[in-house]
């Protein structure tokens, strides 16, 4: 009988929650964290406690854009649940002509 983990690849998991972000799929996106997550958006708020925060939070974020998309550059998985991810962000913000990028960490 084969032992097969039940602890899911957070690198994968993270690229399949960026994938659904640039669908705007925020409930897969939200499903992608435990429903204890903290997620700590440094530069874009306070901590978020709570699968349903998070929601929240990215649910104004993504409110803010017309477009958006995200390009992940690196994922690390640094062991204990925490995923370490640096994230290049382009979009076009609600009532501009503008698009503008940012990049940064997200952990």
């Amino acid at each position: 009988m084969s032992q097969e983990s039940t602890t899911p690849d957070l690198v994968e998991l993270m690229g399949r929650a960026f994938e659904a972000a640039n669908r705007r799929d925020l409930d897969a996106v939200a499903s992608s964290f435990d429903e204890d997550a903290t997620f700590d958006g440094r530069g874009l708020g306070d901590r978020f406690e709570g699968r349903a925060a998070i929601r929240s939070f990215l649910e104004i974020w993504f409110g803010t854009y017309e477009e958006l998309e995200f390009g992940l550059e690196e994922v690390r998985d640094l062991g204990n649940g925490v995923v370490f991810t640096v994230v290049v962000q382009n979009g076009r913000p609600a009532g501009s002509a503008a698009a503008d990028a940012a990049q940064g960490a997200i952990r």
